[in-house]
């Protein structure tokens, strides 16, 4: 049964093989050209290629598209890029039943930030990038994707954070405690197991307070709950404009209870892909929950409702979940309550006219 993982592994690491050696040529030295990266994906997707990319770069279709609009500019802001990964697994997909298989690659990207990216100002130092990216593997080539960026991040490290100070500690990005976490040979499918159920009780037990809250009025998870299955020790890792949190408590305190009071209305919407193998499990969805903004998260005042696409990747330690690394298209969830910081930044750059 693995037989088939192993083989959407093969087709996914041999894209990021190929793409990688064009991101690592520097425009005009390296005998990079404008098609390389446009060869590389039309080679390695379907002809009816889906992208997913975070705001701004939202939905491409086919591999002209994706490297016009994505790759092409950021090589030429950060070339060489080198990508660094931390997790790497294969799933068949919880969400649709097993029809659909998927792969799962979380890392950094890390490039000389020499040129202006989305009119984000070069700081001429070394920049990680946070990602993770989701790929539907059909065949021998990669049907569709979805890349996760922490451009926030990016942002910030470039003097132009756009939010409010953070509930938890931003620029603390580490990979998994026990640096396991790229999975390229077969996997105990009794481990997957335990993993997929650990996360389907952990989102039982999030259903529960939910409905506690709804029937007491009152948003505080109880600690009891969160630890039957988080580890006491756990370390959330969110994006940039939330931080991360190290313990329950401080996961309670930093993220778990802003988040709750200070978002209504929560509707949740499904995944796209739901995939566990191993010790480790990821989800994302497109969007997953609907939210109401009551005011004060982020800092920000209250507005009407807005979407929140979301990934989560975790790491089980014995029957806890031990490490949970988060990211969210906050740049989309802001736009959507007519608050652009991209557009904001170039007005106070100069780039843009207010």
């Amino acid at each position: 049964m693995a037989e088939h993982l192993q083989r959407a592994k093969s087709v996914v690491l041999e894209y990021h093989r190929s793409l990688d050696s064009v991101l690592a040529r520097r425009p005009g030295h390296d005998g990079a050209s404008a098609g390389d990266i446009t060869d590389v994906l039309a080679s390695s997707v379907t002809e009816g290629f889906l992208w997913r990319g975070m705001h701004p770069f939202y939905e491409q279709h086919g591999a002209e598209s994706v490297a016009d609009v994505f790759w092409a500019p950021l090589r030429a802001a950060m070339a060489p890029l080198q990508r660094r990964v931390d997790v790497f697994l294969a799933g068949d997909n919880d969400a649709d039943g097993g029809a659909t298989t998927w792969v799962c690659s979380m890392g950094h990207f890390l490039g000389l930030f020499d040129a202006a990216w989305l009119d984000i100002p070069p700081t001429r130092r070394a920049t990680p990038i946070r990602y993770v990216e989701f790929s539907r593997v059909d065949g021998d080539l990669i049907a569709e994707s979805a890349l996760f960026l922490d451009l926030v991040a990016v942002m910030r490290q470039a003097g132009q954070y756009p939010l409010p100070p953070t509930t938890g500690q931003p620029g603390i990005y580490f990979g998994p405690r026990t640096a396991d976490g790229v999975l390229t040979e077969p996997q105990d499918p009794d481990e997957t197991a335990a993993t997929l159920e650990l996360v389907w009780r952990m989102a039982g037990d999030l259903g529960e307070a939910n409905r506690i809250a709804r029937d007491q009025g009152s948003d505080r998870m109880p600690r009891e709950v969160l630890a039957r299955c988080w580890h006491p020790d756990m370390l959330w890792i969110g994006p940039d404009g939330i931080g991360s949190s190290y313990t329950i408590d401080r996961y309670q305190q930093q993220h778990s209870y802003p988040f709750r009071f200070g978002l209504g209305d929560k509707e949740f919407h499904g995944h796209v892909a739901r995939i566990a193998e191993g010790r480790y499990a990821a989800w994302f969805g497109w969007a997953n929950v609907t939210n109401r903004p009551r005011g004060g998260y982020l800092g920000l005042p209250a507005s009407g409702p807005a979407e929140m696409r979301v990934v989560d990747v975790y790491r089980r330690e014995g029957d806890k979940l031990a490490d949970n690394w988060v990211f969210i298209d906050l740049l989309h969830w802001l736009a959507q309550q007519g608050l652009r910081p991209l557009e904001r930044m170039r007005q106070l750059l100069g780039i843009e006219e207010f």
